[in-house]
């Protein structure tokens, strides 16, 4: 009977335990539920954020009172103004409250059945994830960033001499120089086409892109936004085009998951990637593999692992065979979706694309600034680059890091800058940034630059 007690006393004691310790070690659903309220110090909760959001959407956009609360959830160090969503963007403490805690409770139990309640977690943040995309679960693959989901289709797919893979020359290297290196193994051939030169719009775009396919294509793989230049392809045009001719289809979307409202059926891709960590904003080292109903069997996987039998008939589960992961870190993925949902997707495009438009008036009125980023919102998004008058790109990455607490980054065309703002923001943010700019500019002309 003792020890029946004792077993009893046990229980009670560990279930406590996590509460006990303060709100960082709540388990998640105890923690959801504590955001909701508004509970969790630092949280603004989703109800709010709900009611925030729908109530006069559109007067939304300017109003900075709605999006200061929003820059508050971040842990942001005071003074610095973060503009490099485009590579790696701050969390906020929802997500982080959800990782630390169960984190925490992992490394507090790291037994087959404590960790049995992350399966349940896994399949919500992919349910969430296709729900955001537009897409079924089981074309949902968790990765663990864009590289990963481009290298799973630039390995896995069955290439050879004869065939031949059309790239835009702006992909990040892990959909450009991963073909190059799998096409000296397999010999099929390569081709990389430029951005147009002149005056570009969509259709002239699209038809640039169509017009480089050949007979021999067997998969056109291009990126939605440019991380070089912040130039957007019509991409729901190319693919239904190479949809029609047999072309399959890869989207790198890791400048436009989380920062553009995106329907991936509607897309029409076969295959897109993302990294979660950038606009998503959430935890570190999670990514998205989008792979068509249909396809996967086509795809042979990187890894092979425990568990793959069971998922080789899942549709895009059977890349997640990865071997041991962070349970936390792909639970706290949930949160970060309900962050964005809360918002709503569509309010936050078009607050990004209201940050980008004030960025560009205001630089543009630097004498001799150059603004690189095409001015039509269907060619452009949430990544700006520019370049100023006598001095590198580089200079005034560092510059503006270094002088003004802005953090930026160098662009890779016409030794450029490239912004990258997002909802945590604000215009004083913008105007600062202008500011800033405007100083350095006019401090190159006069040879005393900070």
């Amino acid at each position: 009977m003792k020890k029946e007690e004792g077993r009893a006393e046990t229980k009670i004691e560990k279930s406590r335990s996590v509460l006990d310790m303060g709100h960082w070690m709540l388990p998640r659903r105890e923690l959801l539920k504590r955001m909701a309220g508004g509970l969790v110090a630092g949280t603004l909760g989703t109800k709010w954020l709900n009611l925030a959001a729908q109530e006069n959407s559109e007067a939304n956009l300017e109003n900075e009172s709605f999006w200061e609360q929003i820059k508050r959830q971040f842990p942001i160090r005071p003074s610095l103004i973060m503009m490099n969503s485009a590579n790696l963007c701050p969390t906020h403490y929802g997500v982080l409250e959800t990782l630390f805690g169960l984190t925490r409770n992992l490394e507090g139990d790291v037994s087959f059945q404590n960790r049995a309640k992350f399966r349940e977690e896994k399949t919500n943040a992919r349910s969430l994830l296709a729900q955001y995309v537009g897409a079924d679960p089981e074309e949902i693959a968790i990765t663990r960033n864009t590289s990963e989901g481009n290298n799973i289709v630039v390995n896995g797919l069955e290439l050879g001499e004869g065939d031949e893979v059309v790239i835009w020359d702006e992909n990040h290297p892990s959909n450009h120089a991963a073909w190059d290196v799998r096409a000296r193994r397999q010999g099929f051939s390569v081709k990389k086409v430029p951005t147009p030169e002149g005056p570009i719009t969509p259709e002239s775009l699209r038809q640039h892109f169509i017009g480089a396919l050949t007979p021999n294509t067997r998969i056109f793989a291009a990126s939605h936004v440019s991380n070089v230049s912040g130039l957007t392809l019509p991409i729901k045009a190319l693919c239904l085009e190479c949809r029609s001719l047999g072309i399959l289809t890869l989207v790198d979307g890791a400048q436009s998951l989380g920062a553009l409202s995106l329907n991936l059926h509607d897309m029409a891709c076969d295959f897109y990637t993302g990294s979660l960590h950038k606009w998503p904003m959430g935890p570190k080292e999670t990514g998205l593999l989008y792979v068509r109903r249909g396809l996967a069997e086509r795809v042979w996987p990187s890894l092979v692992s425990v568990g793959y039998e069971a998922a080789e008939t899942q549709g895009a589960q059977k890349f997640e065979t990865l071997g041991q992961r962070s349970d936390p870190t792909i639970a706290a993925i949930g949160p970060a979706i309900e962050f964005h949902n809360a918002i709503n997707k569509e309010i936050i495009e078009a607050r990004l694309r209201f940050i980008v438009q004030r960025l560009r008036n205001g630089i543009s009125l630097i004498p001799g600034a150059s603004i690189l980023t095409p001015p039509d919102p269907s060619m452009s998004a949430g990544v700006l680059v520019f370049s100023l008058p006598g001095i590198g790109g580089r200079e005034v990455f560092e510059a503006l890091y270094h002088g003004y607490d802005i953090a930026a980054a160098p662009a890779g065309i016409n030794n450029g800058v490239r912004l990258s703002p997002h909802i945590f923001n604000t215009l004083s943010d913008v105007e600062s940034v202008i500011l800033s700019l405007t100083e350095i500019a006019v401090g190159e002309l006069r040879g005393s630059r900070p």
